[in-house]
Formats: C-alpha cells, structure tokens, sequence
C-alpha cells in the first residue's frame, strides 16, 4: 500500500476555515445520539484548543496507530476522522503539518454510557473498549493519547501506567499528555475543583485527584527514556494545563513524523 501523503500545496485551504470545517464534521457523528452528547462534542472540540493544535503540529502521523487513554465519548477518534476526510478533499492548510491520514484510534474508558455514544458516532471507525488503563494491556502502537485523564489516579498508579505505555510504543513512538499543571498555584487547585464536581455528576464520587508539576512529570518521563517537549495547553481561563510530548527514538535516534515540537 502506498503510504499516505500530505496534500499538495495547491489543494491547501484557509485555516480558520478548515478547522470550522472539521469541528463541524467531528461533531456531525453525534446528532444520532442524546443531545447532550452533540451539544458536549461541539464545546469541548470548539473551545479547548489542544484539539486544534495536535493536527496544526502533526503530533499523529499518518498511518498511526493511536490509543486514547480515557477516551470519553471518542471526541479524539471523530476529530482524527474529520481530519483524514478533509485532507483526502483537498481541503487541507499548507501551513499545517502532515494530516492523520489512516490513522486508527483503539479508545478506552471505564463509563459505558460514554462508550455506547462513541460507537454509535463512529461505528467500525475506530476500536472502544470497557477498560481500566491502570489494568489495560496497552497494545503495540504509535501513539497513546492521555487527554485529562491521568490526575484521576494515584501517583504511583500514574508512573505504572506511564512505564507499561512506554513499553506499548514502536521505536519512533511517542506519548501525548494533557495534565494539570501543579506549580500553577490557585489556577491549579481551580481545575482540581472543576474535575471534581464533573466525577461527582458522573457518578464517580467526590475523589482525591493527583496533580504535579512540569518538573515532576518530566522527572517520571525521562526516567522512562523518553525525550520530553512541553507548552501551556489550557482550555478557556483560568485552567492551568499543559501538553507534554515524551518520544521515544527511532532506530536512527529520531522520533517518528515530522513535528519536532509540541
């Protein structure tokens, strides 16, 4: 099979444009389900940038393998989708970075409700299944996608599910987290907050959520033998989150794809 490529340049099409029109598509899969589903699908992918920014950056290459780490109703899945549709259309920015063509998510969650409205959005499109990530056999693959879903477990919890998704990773692989940021003070303990009360309405109860700093979980990942970049990623203010991206080299010593920052 020919690897997939990136649009040529004449095909290319506005930004704000292409994105309107991938959210657009992201969300579309959703009216089938309950309305909150579709109303919670356009916010989250509308108003939290870090969606916008992994396809800008290219941090899924094409032909990735990807698994989304507390994947919700598979938001991640749908917006991958979306983006493979509009580049095989033309409709693709130049300024972007190579589209996740072909790529194939396996989401996984513990709610079933969030489940059930992942399938019934994305059908065969991607892979959903009931699963603990503090238990879950993390399969080969080339990306693994934790998106606010870490600080939900014990520290200790959280190293042993970084080191089993390390091993997961193909030469050339890389983890993508967004997690809150715990040197950020009353922005921080804010998010705690909010997290809270959103376990609670969930039905999870009240729990003890488990923050650090950048430095902490830079700590955990180069001891894993990753090579770690990172940025500020928040949502709407006054969150205090980041992205970290933790690659693991390639054979030659590079990461796989072509984005060489977050």
């Amino acid at each position: 099979m020919q690897s997939p490529s990136r649009p040529a340049p004449e095909a290319a099409t506005d930004p704000g444009a292409a994105w309107r029109a991938i959210l657009d598509a992201a969300s579309a899969g959703y009216r089938g389900s309950d309305a909150h589903a579709l109303r919670f699908a356009r916010a989250k992918l509308g108003n939290d940038r870090v969606f916008r920014h992994v396809l800008e950056r290219g941090l899924v290459p094409p032909a990735a393998q990807v698994v989304d780490a507390g994947c919700g109703q598979g938001l991640f899945a749908s917006l991958l989708r979306a983006a493979d549709t509009a580049a095989r259309a033309g409709r693709w920015p130049a300024a972007w970075a190579a589209a996740p063509l072909q790529a194939r998510v396996t989401g996984i969650d513990l709610l079933e409700l969030d489940l059930k409205r992942a399938r019934a959005a994305l059908g065969d499109a991607a892979t959903f299944v009931h699963a603990d990530m503090r238990r879950f056999d993390f399969p080969p693959c080339d990306r693994i996608a934790f998106f606010d879903t870490l600080h939900y477990i014990a520290p200790a919890e959280q190293d042993a599910v970084l080191a089993r998704a390390r091993g997961a990773l193909r030469p050339g692989g890389a983890l993508i987290l967004r997690v809150h940021d715990a040197g950020a003070g009353a922005r921080y303990r804010f998010g705690l907050w909010v997290d809270r009360v959103t376990m609670l309405l969930h039905g999870g109860g009240y729990g003890r959520l488990a923050g650090r700093p950048l430095e902490g979980w830079r700590a955990a990942l180069e001891t894993l033998g990753l090579a770690v970049e990172s940025m500020p990623m928040n949502g709407r203010p006054p969150f205090a989150n980041l992205l970290i991206v933790a690659r693991l080299p390639d054979a030659s010593g590079q990461g796989r794809g072509q984005a060489s920052a977050v």
